[in-house]
């Protein structure tokens, strides 16, 4: 059966919680790689240390109406803040304009905001937080049994297939890791890159979590040659240094790959098999 579109009023309300939780994640991606409370103190110019008011936090529209700059400082604020809140509300209306109003579309706009929230860290800071992880660990498990209990468990794995998923997904690159120390002798993995993959193992149990690794391994080798190796290469001969190659987070593949297997993956591999 397709899923019917919330009539416009229910995805306005969609946007607007999606751009909410947006704010919030823009909060745990500053707060969560230093340590910090994501509850208190209450949110901060990050130049001046001014407290924003309530008005002023307003997703997206508050960032425009200060013309991107602080109440305060007058300092500059960053696009990326309004660019989350909006790449999360819309990815919750998307989700639930191709689920329908369910809990498979609830489940999957949560899971894109965790694997947002980890790539957009790990970009930044080459690190993936627990607080990401653990909360994806607690929410797949705890919304595959309430889909088995209801019968609607859609693109995600079953109970039992989450839980192999999740040891399947965590192993693997905890070997690939492995693998790569032992090739380079120096760490290639860090334990973030695998607690990140069991929650995506979790999510879409064994199989789709060794292609999500896959995927992720591809997206990264294409990106670094084609858009990182050109970019250290020129700067190194500018500078008269010798090519380095950069430090590359796995985790910033890994976490849209997650996403693109979970929607297609199952597509992919019946052709796959169609075809051997």
């Amino acid at each position: 059966m397709n899923p019917i579109p919330p009539p416009l009023p229910l995805a306005l309300l969609v946007f607007v919680v999606g751009a909410c939780v947006g704010s919030f994640l823009n909060v745990c991606i500053a707060r969560w790689p230093a340590d910090l409370s994501v509850v208190a103190p209450r949110s901060r110019c990050p130049k001046c240390e001014r407290e924003i008011r309530w008005y002023e936090n307003i997703p997206v529209v508050s960032w425009l109406a200060m013309r991107a700059r602080c109440a305060g400082c007058k300092l500059p604020i960053s696009p990326i803040y309004p660019a989350i809140e909006l790449a999360v509300a819309l990815g919750w209306v998307a989700a639930f304009i191709a689920f329908g109003v369910s809990l498979v579309a609830l489940r999957v706009a949560v899971l894109a905001t965790i694997l947002l929230g980890i790539a957009v860290t790990d970009a930044k800071h080459y690190l993936i937080p627990d607080g990401f992880t653990v909360f994806g660990l607690l929410w797949v498990a705890a919304t595959a049994v309430a889909a088995l209990a209801i019968g609607e468990t859609g693109p995600f794995a079953g109970p039992y297939d989450a839980l192999v998923g999740a040891c399947a997904g965590a192993g693997a690159i905890a070997i690939a890791g492995w693998l790569g120390e032992v090739a380079t002798k120096k760490e290639a993995m860090g334990f973030g890159d695998v607690t990140l993959m069991a929650v995506v193992g979790g999510a879409l149990g064994p199989g789709r979590a060794l292609l999500t690794v896959f995927v992720g391994a591809l997206i990264g080798a294409v990106t670094f040659l084609l858009v990182v190796f050109p970019i250290v290469w020129l700067r190194g001969r500018r500078a008269g240094r010798a090519f380095e190659p950069p430090q590359v987070p796995f985790g910033v593949f890994l976490a849209p790959a997650a996403m693109i297997v979970l929607l297609w993956g199952n597509r992919a591999i019946e052709w796959y098999l169609g075809h051997l």
